[in-house]
């Protein structure tokens, strides 16, 4: 999306539901959420939320369970490019729309809410120059026919909101994460399309933390990665930590940004295994062939 020098936003159709102005954190709109509006509710019967990493982070812990058992019960994959970079969506309640956590009472995980939950009914976007090594947050309101918030009087800065709905905690927990996402769009032909491999290692890297720490504890990835005692005590159980080691483990994988130290000669070794792995299962596919051709009991005639 580009700006344009009045600081409103080009490419916006006008069938959008975002309100084309450019929102600084100084700046002013009106807004307020409560059991007394008339809309109370509505917005959490037709959800399409895009969870961010930390956003897991906070409910599985809430949820006392797993990322495993989190990813598998309340979320459902999609496509976030054309290069099938993966995300997750918050599963709606069987064949609607409605969140899973919606109760008469509001939400029912509303201390762990996700960020788009919190940030609602203002958006955030995040975007980078060409000629910039940092990306720049803006904001803009997103106004609902079904919604009566915007109708309130409360005035309020897009600083103070944020501040009101704990959101800045979420959106540093969840930056790199946005960053690798628009690096990896802004770089275009320069990166690629990244492999099968590397998209499930971004997909467990920022969506599946506990899978990710049985991953980085494994022998095959300690005896490449060059990483010391303190730090395997420090992600036993931290998820935020094992959560930003994944931000550098992807921007390796990704980019090549050697992030992580490497023991000496064990990536050599790794592709001179692999080289001889791949060579074994070629002639076990050509005895396999071999074998479905001919029946060992015409051999024996």
């Amino acid at each position: 999306m580009v700006d344009s020098p009045n600081g409103k936003l080009k490419n916006i159709p006008f069938t959008s539901q975002i309100v084309p102005e450019k929102l600084l954190g100084k700046s002013t709109f009106k807004f307020n959420c409560h059991k007394g509006v008339s809309c109370f509710n509505a917005c959490c019967k037709a959800i399409d939320i895009a969870l961010a990493p930390y956003d897991i982070i906070q409910l599985k812990q809430h949820l006392k369970i797993d990322s495993r058992q989190f990813l598998a019960t309340y979320t459902v994959p999609y496509e976030m490019d054309g290069h099938a970079m993966p995300g997750v969506k918050l599963k709606t309640v069987g064949d609607t729309t409605q969140c899973p956590f919606v109760t008469p009472e509001g939400c029912g995980v509303y201390e762990a809410r996700p960020t788009a939950c919190r940030y609602y009914a203002l958006g955030l976007m995040s975007m980078r120059e060409t000629d910039k090594f940092t990306d720049d947050d803006y904001y803009f309101t997103v106004s609902e026919d079904h919604c009566k918030g915007h109708e309130e009087d409360k005035e309020q800065t897009v600083d103070e909101y944020r501040e009101s709905q704990g959101i800045p905690e979420m959106d540093d927990l969840n930056r790199e994460w946005r960053q690798l996402i628009l690096k990896k769009r802004s770089s275009g032909p320069t990166i690629g399309k990244p492999s099968t491999r590397s998209n499930q290692l971004f997909f467990m890297s920022m969506y599946n933390v506990d899978a990710l720490r049985n991953f980085v504890t494994s022998e095959g990835f300690t005896s490449v990665y060059d990483l010391d005692d303190e730090f395997y005590e420090s992600i036993k159980e931290d998820d935020v930590a094992m959560l930003k080691f994944g931000y550098k483990l992807m921007k390796q994988v990704l980019f090549g940004e050697m992030t992580i130290p490497v023991v000496d000669g064990a990536l050599e070794k790794r592709v001179e295994a692999r080289r001889d792995e791949m060579e074994g299962r070629s002639q076990a596919d050509q005895d396999k062939d071999f074998n479905d051709r001919f029946d060992a009991t015409e051999l024996d005639d």
